[in-house]
């Protein structure tokens, strides 16, 4: 994924532009704030965001970055010490379920920025897939390695466990959306 900034560096105001962003972006949404606030909350001028960030789509694919990496991260941290391959999932799913039942708690920022960019051509939009891409294959393989086959077919049932769990839990109680996604996750390794 694309790191959206203009000249590449790091800096205390690029990580504060990008904080801010990724906080509000999470919490209300991304077509509903503008830069205008984020520069204000973020204490910078806008010539600042500028020389960190193309603009807000820039801003936004970064905001994407930093929730794949940070994914990405989850998941290798939750598969470090497990077991069996089976254990990997278990314990892919349990993240996602400590996640779901994490104060502030506002569905997946995949799901929510694809339904603010629906354009499959927009850069956006292409972000979420790669995102999903990834997952995806991740969880495929750990399900074959499993014994799950055709192991692809189970990866999108684990998937789309996964989004509808995500859905629920901002919507019902996150303790029951959790314990029904797990119980889910272990009918798929059952079929094993």
């Amino acid at each position: 994924m694309s790191r959206g900034t203009a000249g590449g560096s790091t800096s205390e105001a690029r990580a504060r532009l990008l904080g801010t962003a990724t906080r509000i972006f999470y919490a209300e949404g991304i077509h509903s704030v503008g830069v205008d606030r984020i520069i204000a909350e973020a204490q910078v001028t806008r010539a600042t965001l500028y020389r960190h960030f193309t603009g807000k789509e820039a801003l936004v694919l970064a905001y994407l970055d930093v929730a794949d990496q940070g994914i990405r991260g989850q998941v290798a941290a939750a598969r470090e010490g497990a077991g069996t391959a089976a254990d990997e999932v278990r314990v892919v799913a349990r993240s996602i379920a400590e996640g779901i039942r994490s104060p502030g708690f506002r569905g997946c920022a995949f799901l929510n920025a694809v339904a603010e960019y629906p354009d499959p051509a927009h850069p956006v939009h292409q972000a979420v897939l790669a995102h999903r891409q990834w997952f995806l294959e991740t969880v495929t393989d750990l399900l074959a390695r499993a014994g799950r086959e055709p192991g692809d077919e189970a990866g999108r049932h684990l998937v789309m466990l996964r989004d509808g769990a995500m859905a629920a839990g901002c919507l019902f109680d996150p303790d029951l959306v959790t314990e029904t996604f797990l119980a889910g996750v272990e009918g798929i390794l059952r079929r094993a």
